[in-house]
């Protein structure tokens, strides 16, 4: 008989606060004493692991475009090796760069900017900032133009960080206050368009600069703990982006609380591709420096052997990094699920039994704690080849992960899925699940620099005295918790209070209920709920969640109008079984025909409608009419977040028509 283990106990009532068990006494706050900001644990690092790699980036060996059979031309690359700056390489770097830029005019405790993708350069660039005291403006890659001129102008920066490419395509609307632009690029450019006042530098000449004796000689202003390290704008699933303002000392008590779930770490490989103005990736490659782990460099474009920019027979960057650790959206594991699914669909009769016999066996064996390792080399070897073969744990967060995908992580990946649970005004951090635990659906206990309370919310019906879980709204507390949102006073009245003890919390919005051990689950969302006509409440992220795993959706929204009686949604199909669909009805054309065709949205309709009643979701929760849509939803559509968060309210003006349409009955 097996001993129920519990992650976390409750300290007063029903409602919490609810800790981990490890830190009923008292929240954790720092990893290393002394070391309270993130200078500090940089140079920690640094001195602990002077020669160990540190940040890798793959060379390029050629480009060249290739035409598609519909025309297109898609750019194509073939990847060396990565080369690696070990840690004191990246730490003298980034205080040559710090120098530079203070030689620049930047002042300690004035705002700077920083637009990039996902590199080694941004790491340099953000420590160099955290040493000599500048707060770091972050701005998503895939922000539109006024977004971004909005976070640049409310910030008041006069010195941004780009890419060549981001300086050229996207910094269409300069802030009014800028006066220096660093490119992060090495070639050097003349830039002949640049508004007159605006100098620009490449990254390599303002370390340059910085390397100089008289400026490296001058005194840097260190910051202390409660000093802004980031303002970190969010990708704003619900109108314009706010500034979040994160402390050095809410970071590192972010990152300890993260780093305590992860066993063992200390020679891993972690492969950096998710967006570093996200603040799932930032703390996640922060946890890495501070254990002297490696962080290879990637994108989601050149992430495996069959992604879009890898040339056909050479290697994506899982294959050369082989990493130990990886942090995923859902969508990206999604994609990876519904991908090998559709495989196993094409298999043999043979091949297709034994899969699933591996399958449903390793399932079992899983549940009662057991290993696998004859399933995993002669079944599941190829598929954990996809993420290099050597992932011995995913780190999920963003959103919530389907109990399908997740089961399906853990079996034929051979690796533990840890789902997180946090938000931007959390640091990313509130709960992470235990490795060795395989319960899907759930996120964990609060992790040692956090702690939660319940709080009962009457409109949706959820009380911390419910049985036999307690349930309410999710509010976070700790030193993990941020300093409020930038120049926005009234949202900080509302989001962020200060209890008796002088402890910030965050009022998340977000559902929760806990489990008899501790472990918290997300069952709602306060913003996705729609009362109908008749009165009924539907929980537009529980439809969105129950009907994603549909083998013909990609991607949905679900849609309510009070004033109605029924529920519609815009469904993103998936292009391979769609047109299997529409091969079986006969129905020919162009992508965006069949996605027209009534005849091929009546029969998804009725897939999606059986889809539901499997999922279990109410009669009035079952979308009655839908919209197929021909265009994948990205955020460079403006149509989801950086973590392909759905944008409510661009996707309703997005499909205005559409919606009239189908309330209309036209």
């Amino acid at each position: 008989m097996q001993v129920p283990l519990v992650f976390c106990k409750k300290k007063a009532t029903d409602s919490g606060p609810y800790r981990a068990s490890n830190s009923q006494d008292k929240l954790v706050a720092w990893m290393h004493p002394g070391v309270d900001t993130l200078d500090k644990m940089f140079e920690h690092a640094a001195r602990m692991f002077p020669q160990r790699d540190c940040l890798g980036t793959r060379e390029v060996l050629s480009e060249e475009d290739e035409v598609q059979p519909n025309g297109k031309v898609f750019k194509k690359v073939i990847l060396g090796n990565y080369n690696w700056l070990s840690y004191e390489e990246a730490y003298e770097a980034a205080k040559c760069f710090g120098s530079g830029l203070a030689a620049l005019g930047q002042r300690p405790q004035c705002n700077i900017a920083i637009f990039c993708e996902t590199r080694a350069e941004w790491i340099v660039a953000s420590q160099a900032c955290f040493m000599y005291n500048f707060p770091l403006v972050t701005l998503y890659a895939t922000l539109g133009p006024l977004a971004i001129a909005h976070g640049l102008n409310e910030t008041e920066v006069t010195h941004i960080i780009t890419s060549k490419d981001l300086l050229q395509n996207r910094l269409k609307v300069p802030a009014l206050s800028l006066r220096y632009v660093i490119v992060v690029d090495c070639k050097s450019t003349s830039w002949l368009d640049m508004p007159r006042g605006i100098m620009v530098y490449n990254m390599d000449t303002v370390k340059e600069l910085g390397s100089k004796a008289d400026n490296l000689a001058v005194a840097r202003r260190q910051p202390q703990s409660t000093d802004i390290a980031v303002i970190m704008y969010t990708s704003g699933s619900t109108g314009i982006p706010k500034g979040v303002m994160i402390s050095h000392g809410n970071i590192i008590a972010g990152i300890t609380g993260m780093a305590e779930r992860i066993p063992n770490l200390k020679y891993d490989t972690y492969i950096g591709y998710l967006p570093l103005a996200h603040v799932l990736e930032l703390s996640a490659e922060l946890v890495c420096i501070s254990h002297g782990c490696r962080i290879g460099y990637s994108s989601p474009q050149t992430l495996a052997d069959q992604s879009t920019k890898i040339k056909k027979g050479s290697k994506g960057d899982t294959s050369v990094l082989k990493p130990t650790l990886m942090a995923a959206v859902p969508e990206i594991m999604d994609r990876i699920y519904k991908n090998v699914m559709t495989k196993v669909d094409e298999m043999s009769k043979f091949q297709k039994t034994l899969f699933v016999l591996a399958y449903n066996y390793k399932m079992e064996q899983i549940s009662k704690g057991y290993g696998t390792p004859l399933c995993d080399s002669l079944v599941f070897k190829r598929v954990r080849g996809l993420l290099g073969g050597n992932t011995r744990l995913l780190l999920s967060g963003g959103a919530p992960l389907s109990a399908a995908t997740q089961r399906f992580m853990n079996i034929c990946l051979c690796c533990p899925v840890g789902q997180g649970y946090g938000l931007t005004e959390t640091c990313g951090a509130g709960t992470i699940s235990e490795v060795w635990d395989y319960n899907t659906g759930r996120v964990g206990a609060p992790l040692v620099c956090s702690e939660i309370r319940l709080k009962d919310w009457e409109e949706g019906g959820y009380y911390s005295t419910d049985k036999p879980n307690p349930r309410g709204e999710i509010l976070i507390g700790g030193p993990n918790v941020t300093m409020g949102y930038y120049k926005k006073k009234c949202n900080n009245g509302e989001d962020f209070f200060v209890d008796e003890n002088g402890q910030r919390w965050f009022c998340t919005g977000d559902i929760g209920e806990f489990h008899p051990d501790g472990c918290l689950k997300i069952i709602d969302r306060k913003k996705d709920l729609v009362k109908l006509q008749a009165g009924e409440y539907v929980s537009l992220g529980k439809v969105e969640a129950a009907l994603k795993n549909c083998p013909l959706i990609d991607n949905i929204c679900a849609y309510a109008n009070s004033d109605q009686s029924y529920v519609i949604s815009f469904v993103v199909p998936n292009h391979k079984q769609l047109m299997a669909l529409a091969q079986q009805l006969q129905v020919r054309g162009t992508w965006e025909e069949i996605c027209n065709n009534s005849q091929v949205e009546k029969e998804v309709l009725r897939i999606i409608t059986e889809a539901a009643i499997t999922a279990k979701l109410e009669r009035f929760e079952i979308p009655k009419k839908i919209r197929l849509s021909s265009e994948p939803w990205t955020p460079e559509t403006g149509l989801v977040t950086d973590a392909f968060k759905l944008k409510r309210k661009e996707l309703k003006t997005h499909y205005q028509e559409d919606i009239e349409r189908m309330y209309g009955g036209k």
